[in-house]
């Protein structure tokens, strides 16, 4: 709660918190989907937080713009944050929920997909469906992502096993915290040739 109203992006008054065991619950209302995001990216921040379930609904405030032209923004925001990719990825908006579809080369591409639609007024969700498809073949993963995580400083190299099956990664092991988590699945995202990672890295409480 205390690291919820020290974020200036988000207003705490209508959102309930409670934990059990590590793992945290968000309910209540915000105004907009980015506020509901950050929430999440907030308890992230958290020593001790396990697992979060997010149950915050968005209820837009009143005169939010219709679903034409929430598409309309979002193609702009795509065509801003990947100018040379955009046309690939096709924002779809119903009732306010964004979908996006499309193939891409790299999961940075797929993520500032949706952080680019993510603040727009009037987006309720948004639902990544963007596919990874690396024009590099796969070659020794396995071993750059685990050179790569001696490398980190946040990464605990020792803990984290990692198992290659073509181009699909997958982590296991255990974590000092949900930053960590993150910062490992990122670094195996960033390894050429890599098309899925599944994380099932566990947080230690």
């Amino acid at each position: 709660e205390a690291e919820l109203k020290w974020s200036p992006q988000i207003n705490e008054k209508d959102i309930a918190v409670k934990v059990n065991d590590g793992e945290v619950t968000f309910t209540g209302f915000t105004g907009t989907y980015y506020e509901k995001y950050q929430a999440g990216v907030v308890a992230r921040r958290v020593e001790g937080v396990a697992a979060i379930a997010n149950d915050i609904q968005v209820k837009p405030i009143a005169g939010s713009p219709t679903d034409p032209e929430i598409a309309r923004a979002a193609l702009a925001a795509l065509k801003l944050a990947l100018p040379f990719t955009w046309e690939q990825i096709q924002p779809t908006v119903t009732q306010g929920r964004v979908s996006l579809d499309g193939k891409v080369e790299w999961q940075f591409q797929r993520e500032e997909a949706e952080s680019a639609v993510r603040h727009l007024h009037g987006v309720i969700s948004v639902q990544n469906s963007i596919l990874i498809k690396p024009r590099v073949a796969p070659e020794n993963i396995k071993h750059r992502i685990e050179d790569a995580f001696r490398r980190n400083a946040v990464v605990d190299a020792k803990r984290i096993s990692v198992d290659a099956n073509g181009s699909e990664i997958t982590l296991q092991g255990e974590v000092r915290s949900w930053a960590e988590r993150d910062q490992a699945q990122q670094t195996a995202w960033s390894a050429p040739g890599v098309s899925n990672v599944k994380n099932t890295l566990t947080v230690r409480t």
